[in-house]
């Protein structure tokens, strides 16, 4: 079989790139190079926020596009490619939601996801602690319902488990918007027309890359579309039924480099 001619590569972050411990697999920064030399782009696709993504790369001197907060904001450098903010009454309806799930005795805590940064109220260490994982621009404040950024996401950190009780409780809000349960705690809620997939498809389109030219790695509920959007989709060897139902390869698991295994193989 000829070498396919791959152009864009994306891929998730948790449980499909990094290691279990979250680092990035130290094998991939020759690589990245490599893909540039070659004229691939590579584009990190991740929940997580864009200052995240771009200080997890800061090493790399080649130019990267990131997709950030599953698809809200897409960036080539530092040119924005596509945004999707949220209504800022919705947003506020939300927040008041999830507080009253709170005081139910929902074990949850909100994370604002801002263009500028993410937001949370006076959490307690443990909660703080996982959101500093994922968001490099974090602030504590008063009141989320007083945050003035345009909002691209709101996340749900239910330590209980997401898929089993924030999601279900939030499932009347999928006649609007996009409820998507993006890791074992995380659920995040963004405007209907926004996931990594169709992130994707404006990556390709200002790349002027096919989807037969573009390989998608993914292992959680959330990259569902953004492999659908690439004819080399990927899911990772452990990862979630529905993912593995709709992608056409099987990668190693992330234990095991296994996207840098398959991207190895698809460029040789």
């Amino acid at each position: 079989m000829s070498t396919p001619d791959i152009r864009l590569i994306a891929v998730d972050m948790d449980g499909t790139l990094l290691e279990p411990g979250g680092a990035i697999p130290a094998p991939l920064w020759a690589l990245l190079d490599r893909l540039h030399d070659r004229g691939i782009a590579f584009a990190p696709a991740s929940g997580r926020q864009l200052a995240t993504l771009q200080r997890m790369f800061a090493g790399v001197d080649a130019e990267l596009d990131y997709i950030a907060e599953n698809g809200a904001y897409v960036v080539r450098g530092d040119e924005e490619i596509s945004s999707d903010a949220m209504d800022p009454a919705f947003t506020a309806f939300l927040i008041t939601r999830l507080r009253a799930l709170a005081a139910a005795g929902a074990n949850l805590g909100v994370v604002v996801c801002g263009k500028r940064s993410a937001y949370i109220e006076g959490a307690d260490a443990e909660f703080r602690a996982e959101t500093e994982k994922y968001y490099a621009a974090l602030e504590v404040v008063d009141d989320l319902l007083a945050v003035d950024d345009q909002i691209l996401k709101v996340a749900v950190y239910d330590a209980d488990g997401g898929e089993t009780h924030t999601a279900p409780a939030l499932a009347d809000l999928r006649t609007t918007h996009q409820v998507v349960v993006s890791g074992l705690h995380w659920v995040d809620i963004m405007n209907r027309g926004v996931n990594k997939g169709l992130a994707l498809q404006s990556l390709q389109r200002a790349l002027g890359v096919t989807p037969a030219q573009t390989a998608a790695f993914g292992d959680y509920l959330n990259d569902l579309e953004l492999l659908q959007a690439a004819d080399w989709s990927y899911a990772m060897a452990e990862a979630h039924p529905d993912i593995v139902a709709v992608a056409r390869h099987r990668a190693p698991s992330n234990a095991d480099h296994g996207v840098l295994t398959a991207i190895e193989a698809l460029i040789a």
